[in-house]
């Protein structure tokens, strides 16, 4: 299979985040992505360099004030008096009332929510790496290949079009989607991450030619809290193509799976012209980010169903932070999905 990386996610390295307000060491590091590249490539499978794609694409999907923020915002704050090598918002836009100031001090906590997704000097350029590893997965299945799996970092699905949160900074799945649609028309998104792609689900509420399905943790308890539930359906043009199937905490392997099974029968019966899949490996039992408790022979048998669908399939990686298991855990999930699509093929 052929797969698609850009090592400038490198230049993201904070080491840093903020939880419950206290400082405690970043879990999306760099190793990550090298421990997912290392068994991609022990593997045989074949890495093709992304492409320097038009800013129009992701201008699409994520609103143009944000894009330069994110573009410019580590200068403007190293400007400031006394500023911290890391920018960590310390107020917040309440969402009645979303005046954008011009102030770098406010636009940090007006662009950005929590403390999980600091900028430090790289992170820009690392988010734009990520997000064009995505569309040029996009582009091998549009030239003929029947799969690709874009091997992103940083993450993306909890990005919004004018927010970031939660790790993400620019939405590639939502970006990669979005050129599908208008190449192909109608695709779906599958995301099985355990939090709920809240930004994904949000860009395309209101859209009938976008599917999105997300399995996830219970979002009362777990990030990302505000969206997620299963009243969710989306609104105007977009109602009924969105699907959420929360789980309680702990959920196991028939748990998990059963919920896989529901989304995919929501996405075979939307007919889709080609899939994405936000590919998270928090879902693992002992993830320090999760409350499920999926095994590696889950992630298997959960390959073996996204793989029954036919079309076209784009992977992007998510999340998943147990950096010892990560390259086991994808292999398990790519045989997975590879022996019932090549099954399916002859």
């Amino acid at each position: 299979m052929k797969f698609t990386f850009s090592p400038s996610h490198q230049l993201h390295a904070p080491d840093e985040i903020i939880v419950r307000g206290t400082v405690v060491r970043n879990l999306e590091s760099p190793a990550r992505a090298d421990a997912l590249l290392a068994g991609l490539l022990a593997k045989g499978h074949r890495q093709v360099a992304p492409g320097e794609w038009e800013r129009s694409w992701i201008s699409a999907v994520h609103d143009l004030g944000y894009l330069d923020f994110l573009e410019t915002a580590y200068a403007r704050w190293q400007a400031l008096p006394n500023a911290s090598r890391l920018i960590h918002a310390h107020a917040f836009a309440h969402h009645s009332a979303r005046v954008r100031p011009s102030s770098i001090q406010g636009q940090v906590g007006f662009y950005l929510a929590g403390g999980s997704s600091p900028i430090a000097d790289g992170t820009w350029r690392a988010a734009l790496g990520s997000a064009h590893a995505a569309l040029e997965a996009s582009r091998l299945v549009l030239e003929g290949e029947r799969e690709a799996y874009a091997l992103c970092r940083p993450p993306g699905h909890h990005a919004y079009a004018d927010f970031g949160g939660g790790f993400c900074y620019l939405n590639n799945v939502a970006i990669a989607a979005n050129h599908l649609a208008r190449q192909l028309g109608r695709v779906a998104i599958i995301d099985i991450d355990t939090h709920h792609g809240n930004g994904t689900q949000s860009i395309f509420y209101r859209r009938a030619d976008v599917h999105f399905v997300s399995v996830h943790g219970d979002p009362n308890v777990l990030f990302p809290f505000y969206a997620g539930y299963a009243h969710e359906r989306g609104e105007g043009e977009g109602e009924g193509h969105n699907l959420n199937l929360p789980l309680p905490l702990k959920s196991e392997d028939p748990a998990w799976l059963a919920a896989i099974d529901q989304g995919m029968r929501s996405v075979l019966n939307y007919a889709p012209a080609a899939m994405l899949v936000s590919l998270g490996f928090d879902p693992f039992k002992g993830d320090p980010s999760s409350d499920l408790a999926v095994s590696t022979e889950g992630f298997r048998a959960a390959g073996e169903r996204i793989g029954a669908y036919r079309g076209p399939v784009v992977l992007v990686q998510e999340g998943g932070y147990l950096v010892d298991k990560l390259g086991e855990n994808l292999d398990a999930f790519l045989d997975g999905f590879m022996r019932v699509r090549n099954a399916a093929a002859h």
